[in-house]
């Protein structure tokens, strides 16, 4: 996994967070609400993200592993590379609102969440990290395209380990964003849905996919 792939899945990240504010916002807008008179909501936020996170890498350790005993042919290796490429841009126009193709996997997902998500009621109200870890590592689970699109880049990695950390990467890229939605409550969360934020965050996203996409034609024409 290199240097760059690491950079891109960080700024994927961060820049389609305003798709995790959409999504995330209002649990993690609850989380502030709930701490104790007084006291600050920044540790129960940081111990929720430290949960999710953690949920990311496990995912992406799993892809990661999937893709090596698969991915060890060639032929194979650029496809995982070029279906990775593929789902940025994907999720590029899905954030500029041109296609709606993301839902589609997120309603996928849907029947895991539907196992889940029973589970996380059991670490409601949170009132301090003790809960909000727990609830972190479950809600990571969660139908999210973009998580989707930055798990077919750990499925290119090569090695559970570089999965884990390309997930590691996107997952750290999405906190700032998450953050601010938790601790800033509903301004944050305006600022995330506006359209001309997203429409900047589906061009960057975009970008990175039509970049991916000319790399693979250049190693196919070398």
């Amino acid at each position: 996994m290199s240097g760059a792939t690491l950079a891109t899945l960080f700024l994927v990240g961060l820049l389609g967070g305003t798709h995790c504010a959409g999504m995330c916002g209002g649990i993690v807008g609850a989380l502030s609400l709930q701490a104790a008179p007084g006291r600050s909501a920044v540790p129960i936020h940081l111990a929720y993200n430290a949960g999710r996170i953690a949920s990311y890498v496990t995912a992406g350790a799993l892809a990661g592993a999937i893709g090596y005993a698969f991915g060890n042919i060639l032929p194979i290796q650029r496809g995982l590379y070029l279906f990775a490429s593929l789902m940025l841009v994907a999720m590029g126009f899905y954030l500029l609102g041109a296609t709606r193709a993301l839902a589609v996997l997120e309603r996928g997902g849907q029947r895991l969440w539907s196992r889940i998500q029973p589970a996380t009621r059991r670490f409601l109200p949170v009132r301090g990290p003790a809960q909000a870890l727990p609830l972190g590592l479950l809600w990571g689970w969660l139908p999210c395209g973009l998580v989707y699109s930055a798990l077919t880049t750990a499925l290119a990695a090569g090695s559970a380990a570089g999965g884990a950390l390309a997930m590691l990467a996107f997952g750290l890229g999405t906190l700032p964003n998450l953050m601010l939605a938790g601790l800033l409550l509903t301004r944050y969360r305006s600022f995330a849905q506006a359209p001309t934020t997203r429409r900047i965050s589906g061009l960057l996203v975009l970008g990175f996919g039509c970049y991916g996409l000319f790399n693979f034609w250049r190693a196919l024409s070398a």
